[in-house]
């Protein structure tokens, strides 16, 4: 991945960024999903301590290998066993769900633990066609909104919620302390336009969509349509380790698969979930192709002269990272050294 952007926009001197975490809940081989479960509670409990920012929770369906189908049933656990540490989605796929309910889970959990829950929001499908049908067997998709419409319906619900409204429209209650921050997840410049349009903030998809000039191009669009209102984030995978070879050996070898379909494209994990895609899909016309994983690797002095980098000439204040590892000791052990500790 090119992380160092040419045409830098104007800057200001000082480098100060946050550090917040995305976890999907990996099982390892041989692990059961109650042992990644609880992988996952420890490396919250280790991000808190380590004074990470936040840590957001994925949404997979159907997947052997990743356990986090439902985040807001994860989120509530994490939160019961942390106490300062913000916890939401990374993201929820809107596309599967009433924006209402969607609204009520997330003012329910920041009811419970106020000032510490975040709503993160995504439009990919989170699973193979199978999956998507099974989630969705409850609407007709002819009749179905377009994203950007259940984008606005859920803004909608979570902020009505004047009690004057009561027994005029649905309210999504119970209304919260201190409401959720909202964040729409994203890898493109159009999605940066909505987040602006609707008052979210935008975190870019680095690890997903791995050009730079994308990059630039989505959070220059989101700065231009937001007028100054909220922030842009990034979230890239990274993996610190003690030297650069011991780095380089731990992602060698990891590999995405770049599923097309026309001018659709799915990157899913492996060849076995390309291969399910296509079956699932019905389609005739494909390719599946082998990429390398993108992951920003080598010390953690390596890694942050590249976020540096990026917050200088972006402007963006805070790094969602995600360690696309399994083993449950890898990825702790980069988050320590990502936070100057060993």
């Amino acid at each position: 991945m090119e992380l160092f952007l040419s045409q830098p926009i104007k800057r200001n001197s000082q480098v100060n960024y946050r550090l917040s975490l995305l976890d999907q809940s990996p099982i390892d081989g041989g692990q059961t999903a109650t042992q990644a479960l609880k992988a996952s509670l420890a490396f919250a409990q280790a991000a808190e301590r380590l004074g990470y920012h936040r840590l957001w929770l994925s949404e997979h369906h159907d997947s052997e290998q990743l356990a986090g189908s439902s985040p807001e049933v994860l989120i509530a656990w994490l939160l019961a066993q942390t106490s300062t540490l913000r916890i939401g989605s990374g993201g929820v796929m809107l596309q599967h769900y009433s924006p209402y309910k969607v609204a009520e889970n997330f003012h329910l959990l920041s009811a419970l633990a106020p000032d510490r829950v975040d709503i993160g929001i995504g439009k990919a499908p989170g699973g193979l066609p199978l999956s998507t049908q099974a989630l969705r067997a409850h609407a007709a998709s002819a009749s179905a909104p377009g994203f950007p419409a259940q984008l606005q319906q859920l803004t909608h619900y979570l902020t009505h919620l004047d009690q004057r409204l009561a027994g005029r429209e649905a309210r999504a209650l119970p209304c919260p302390p201190v409401a959720p921050q909202r964040f729409l997840l994203g890898a493109s410049k159009e999605s940066a336009r909505l987040a602006a349009s609707l008052g979210w903030n935008f975190v870019f998809a680095g690890f997903i969509n791995t050009s730079a000039e994308v990059m630039r191009e989505s959070i220059l669009a989101f700065y231009e349509y937001s007028a100054g209102q909220g922030e842009a984030l990034v979230s890239l995978a990274a993996l610190a380790a003690e030297s650069r070879q011991q780095a380089a050996e731990q992602v060698a070898e990891k590999h995405n698969f770049r599923v097309t379909l026309g001018d659709r494209h799915v990157t899913v994990g492996t060849r076995e979930q390309a291969e399910a895609f296509v079956q699932q899909s019905g389609a005739t016309q494909y390719r599946i192709e082998r990429q390398p994983l993108n992951v920003l690797h080598g010390t953690s002095a390596d890694i942050h002269r590249q976020l540096a980098d990026i917050q200088r000439d972006l402007r963006v204040n805070e790094f969602v990272i995600h360690t696309p590892l399994t083993d449950a000791e890898v990825r702790l052990a980069s988050i320590k050294l990502l936070a100057g500790q060993r």
